[in-house]
C-alpha cells in the first residue's frame, strides 16, 4: 500500500524540523533554523492584546481585514512608490509560506517549468512539484552567490512560466544589484514570464546595499506577483501574517487558490499588524541596524574557527564554506556539531537540486540575542572542528 500521495514522492521532511529537533535532543544552542528569540514592539503586541478583548476572535474576510490591506498599500507606497488599490490587489496570507504554496497552485499547471534561484528557500521544492511544476535552478554559485546572465538564460524554455525570484535571498544573503535585477526583467519581458517574488527580508539589509522590488522596474509592474511578510521585519514569526501584491489577475490567481488552504487565519493579528506598519515604521531600520552587529560577531567568530564565512548583504544568515576543515558533506558535520560544540546550524545542500554545489556549504542564523550569538561563537572557536 502505497502511504502518501504520489505528488509527495521524493519531498523529504523539512530540514529545519530535523535540524530544530537535534538542537533540542542535544540541549545545543540553535543557530540554525531563522527564528529571532525575542519578540517585536511591544506596542503590536498590545494591539492584539486589544483585539483580542474587543471581540476581533471571529472569521476575518478571505483577503484579510480591510485596515491591514490598507496599510499593506500604505507601506508599499511609502517605501517604494507603488500604488495598489487594496480592494483588488492586496491579499493577506498566512505568513509568506502560504503566499508562495497559493501563488504556485493558481498559477502553475502540471508540465509548466518554473524558473527558481537555487539555493532556494525548501518550501519551492515542495509546492513546484504539488502543483505539477517543473523546477528549473538557476544556481548562485559560490562563493559569491551571484546571478549570472547565461544561468539565468539558459533555465527558461518555452515551457517555461513563472520565474520564482527571492531577494534578499535565504540562504546566501546576497541582495540582487539594479544590473542583476534589469537582467531578470528583461529576461522575463522577452519570454514573458509572471515573476513570483518572496521579499520577506525586504527591510533587513545592511550597509551598502538597498532592496528594490523588480515590481518597479519598468515593464514589470503588470508581471509581478510580490509576497512579503510581517514576520521578519517585525520579529513576530509564530503569527503567520504575510501578502501578496500585485496586479488584479495575478492577486486573484493566488486568492482563488487560498481560499481552499486557510481560507482566513489570524483575526486579532491582523489590525496589530496594520497597527505594527503604519506606527513602527522604524522598527525594521533598527532591527536591521541591530542584526548587522550581530552578523559582524558571528561572522568574525566563524572566521577565528575556520569557517571562511561569507559576509551576507541582507536577511540573517550566513553562509560558510567547511571544505577547509576537511568536511567534504555539510549534512554530517552538522550532525556532529551539537557534539564537538554544542551548536546546531543548517547543512545547505538540502536547498539545492544540484546537490555538489552546496554540500561544502552550512549555514548560520545570527537573528538571536547577542549574548546567544557571543556564546555559539565562544563554542565554535573552543571546538574541534577539523574531520
Amino acid at each position: 500500500m502505497h502511504s502518501h500521495a504520489t505528488r509527495l514522492d521524493g519531498i523529504p521532511p523539512t530540514i529545519f524540523t530535523q535540524m530544530s529537533a537535534l538542537a533540542v535532543r542535544t540541549g545545543a544552542l540553535n543557530l540554525g533554523q531563522g527564528f529571532p528569540d525575542s519578540d517585536g514592539p511591544a506596542s503590536v503586541v498590545e494591539a492584539a492584546r486589544s483585539a483580542l478583548a474587543q471581540g476581533r476572535n471571529q472569521y476575518a474576510p478571505g483577503p484579510g481585514t480591510p485596515e491591514l490591506r490598507a496599510a499593506i498599500a500604505r507601506h508599499q507606497q511609502r517605501h517604494y512608490g507603488i500604488e495598489l488599490d487594496p480592494e483588488r490587489e492586496v491579499v493577506v496570507t498566512t505568513g509568506a509560506t502560504e503566499g508562495i504554496a497559493a501563488a504556485l497552485l493558481g498559477l502553475v499547471d502540471p508540465g509548466d517549468e518554473v524558473a527558481v534561484l537555487e539555493p532556494y528557500y525548501d518550501s519551492y521544492l515542495a509546492m513546484i512539484q504539488i502543483a505539477g511544476g517543473v523546477r528549473r535552478p538557476v544556481t548562485l554559485r559560490a562563493p559569491d552567490f551571484r546571478l549570472d546572465a547565461e544561468t539565468l538564460r539558459t533555465a527558461i524554455t518555452p515551457r517555461t512560466k513563472v520565474l520564482l525570484l527571492n531577494s534578499p535571498h535565504n540562504p546566501t544573503g546576497t541582495v540582487l544589484t539594479g544590473a542583476e535585477l534589469q537582467l531578470v526583467a528583461d529576461v522575463a519581458i522577452e519570454h514573458d514570464l509572471v515573476v513570483v517574488t518572496d521579499e520577506v527580508y525586504e527591510h533587513l539589509t545592511y550597509s551598502g546595499h538597498t532592496h528594490v522590488p523588480i515590481a518597479t522596474l519598468p515593464g514589470m509592474a503588470e508581471r509581478t506577483l510580490t509576497l512579503s511578510s510581517s514576520g521578519k521585519s517585525y520579529s513576530l514569526t509564530g503569527w503567520k501574517i504575510g501578502w501578496a501584491t500585485g496586479p488584479v489577475d495575478l492577486v486573484g490567481a493566488l486568492l482563488s487558490a487560498k481560499q481552499w488552504l486557510t481560507f482566513t487565519s489570524g483575526s486579532p493579528l491582523q489590525p496589530a499588524i496594520a497597527h505594527a506598519l503604519d506606527a513602527e515604521p522604524e522598527w525594521p531600520r533598527e532591527l536591521a541596524r541591530s542584526l548587522e552587529s550581530r552578523r559582524d560577531l558571528l561572522c568574525e567568530g566563524l572566521a577565528a574557527a575556520g569557517l571562511s564565512p561569507r559576509i551576507p548583504e541582507g536577511t540573517y544568515f550566513v553562509t560558510t564554506d567547511i571544505s577547509a576543515l576537511g568536511w567534504t558533506d555539510g549534512l554530517a558535520f552538522c550532525e556532529a556539531l551539537p557534539e564537538r560544540a554544542g551548536v546546531v546550524a543548517i547543512p545547505t545542500q538540502a536547498f539545492y537540486d544540484d546537490v555538489d554545489a552546496g554540500r561544502h556549504l552550512v549555514r548560520w542564523a545570527f537573528c538571536k540575542q547577542p549574548d546567544v550569538v557571543a556564546e555559539g561563537v565562544r563554542r565554535l572557536v573552543a571546538a574541534e572542528l577539523r574531520s
